[in-house]
């Protein structure tokens, strides 16, 4: 088999199991329908810019529009990649019109290509597409994808930290499963599109071999990373679960009062009591017990509003609403462990009990509050 041979084989077996994954993603029954849809149409434009490794030579020749419309579609891939993870990070994300902004690189290219491609004569069109490297439209369509990879990638990690950030501040649930998803998935597309920025260099040199070569290393990327997708899918099919876009993180409160920076003396004394009043509540009511304890709900059983009770944990307290009320579960399990009434219960057991719903969770924060195992620190009780 030679190079060529082996580039369409990898590109085809790449473009089958996108498809075959977005078929899954649209029809599967779940709540979290408009996140899977995008994700398979991000995968269907992935499918298509793949496509043109093994399409026949003679059917672009006869239909040079349909490749020159191709080659378009690749502008819509990284938008939509975004809008995907914006669905999945908060539960009110709802497509709108202002989100076709996102598809204005798409529109212009085809405008472009509609003015100097798509009304030329089949000489003038075999002309380009021989050509097409050394021409000013592809040096600007490439350079316009480069742009835009370096924009969205900065624009989804940040989504992420603020993901991440709100997430701490107003949500007890110990499962991180979506962000770890959400952060492995950017962080393994974004290697593999600025791989493809400087793979594309290639395309402006003379050097076919290395160019070859490097489409080979780039499709058994591809073609990995499409199959992990679907191992996550079959393993995972539930990975996704958002949160409130509107919440605000702590510190963008304060700087919308700059009143809460400068506390007066009675107001040192309101705050102190507000703390000594929340901490009372939590080792009496053990609200931390509810594994889905969210901010809003403490705020109502405490009868403080969510907006002065999120900058008393996260800015007075210096803790994350995450760690604070977790710091709390540790400390019960502790007592558990700790009983000898209780030696009955498995760690699994306990875990549950205190408010945690995974155990690899409940052992990485149980060692970093106390720097043992719970086994091991129920041994040495």
């Amino acid at each position: 088999m030679d190079i060529g041979s082996l580039l369409s084989v990898l590109s085809g077996m790449s473009v089958f199991v996108s498809f075959l994954l977005a078929f899954f993603l649209f029809t599967v029954k779940t709540e979290n329908k408009l996140a899977n849809r995008l994700f398979a149409c991000y995968l269907i434009f992935f499918a298509i810019d793949n496509i043109g490794i093994f399409i026949n030579e003679d059917f672009i020749r006869r239909h040079f529009n349909f490749e020159f419309f191709r080659w378009s579609t690749c502008a819509l891939i990284i938008p939509t990649f975004y809008l995907y993870i914006l669905s999945v990070c908060f539960t009110d994300f709802r497509l709108r019109s202002k989100h076709l902004l996102h598809a204005i690189p798409f529109l212009i290219t085809n405008a472009v290509y509609l003015l100097r491609l798509y009304f030329l004569n089949d000489a003038e069109k075999i002309q380009f597409y021989e050509h097409r490297s050394q021409l000013p439209e592809l040096y600007g369509f490439q350079l316009m994808l480069g742009v835009q990879i370096v924009v969205y990638s900065i624009a989804v990690f940040s989504i992420l930290k603020k993901y991440k950030a709100l997430y701490q501040e107003n949500y007890a649930n110990p499962k991180t499963s979506i962000f770890k998803w959400l952060f492995q998935i950017a962080t393994v597309l974004f290697v593999l599109y600025y791989l493809s920025i400087a793979k594309n260099a290639l395309r402006f040199i003379d050097l076919e071999i290395l160019w070859i070569w490097a489409n080979v290393i780039m499709q058994v990327f591809v073609l990995t990373i499409t199959c992990w997708f679907v191992l996550k899918a079959l393993n995972h099919p539930e990975l996704f679960r958002g949160i409130d876009s509107k919440l605000q993180l702590a510190r963008d409160i304060i700087h919308e009062d700059e009143n809460i920076i400068e506390v007066k003396e009675n107001q040192n004394e309101e705050i102190t009591a507000q703390i000594a009043s929340l901490k009372q509540y939590m080792t009496e009511k053990e609200p931390f017990l509810d594994p889905s304890l969210t901010i809003q709900e403490l705020s109502n059983q405490i009868d403080i509003p969510v907006r002065d009770l999120s900058i008393l944990i996260n800015h007075h307290i210096d803790q994350h609403f995450f760690d604070f009320v977790n710091e709390y579960r540790i400390q019960k399990a502790m007592s558990i462990l700790k009983n000898p009434l209780k030696n009955d219960l498995t760690v699994l057991e306990i875990l549950y009990e205190v408010g945690f719903n995974s155990k690899s969770s409940f052992n990485t924060y149980f060692k970093k509050y106390t720097n043992l195992t719970p086994t091991a620190y129920r041994n040495a009780s």
